[in-house]
């Protein structure tokens, strides 16, 4: 089992700057691919980046070039740096853990933490 803990989010004023970090516990395997999803008011879940074993990205168009994944010092950490905000990426934020190397691909999601961007 796996559990996964956003940080870093709250209230931030539109072109500026929030990094947000997701802590897992449990076991996590280098395999793993980790993700960022965000979820707007009255919207569907949508992806926002991930990360593979070999640092391979991949991001939601409307983030690309301002959003950045990376691994944290551990494999239990991932961050989202994400730069030059806008009221439009004001979510809750989700961090996702996917077992792709896995039959039934198992998915974990935390808990989610919110982001206001302000105009």
């Amino acid at each position: 089992q796996v559990q996964l803990v956003e940080s870093g989010g709250g209230l931030v004023q539109a072109g500026g700057s929030r990094q947000l970090s997701c802590t897992a516990s449990g076991t996590i395997y280098v395999a793993d691919v980790f993700g960022w999803y965000r979820q707007k008011s009255g919207e569907q879940r949508e992806l926002v980046a991930s990360i593979t074993r070999n640092s391979e990205t991949n991001y939601g168009s409307s983030v690309q070039g301002r959003f950045t994944i990376s691994r944290g010092d551990s494999q239990n950490t991932v961050n989202l740096q994400m730069n030059n905000l806008r009221p439009d990426d004001t979510a809750v934020y989700f961090c996702h853990v996917n077992r792709v190397w896995l039959q039934n691909r198992p998915e974990y999601w935390g808990q989610g933490i919110q982001v206001i961007v302000s105009s």
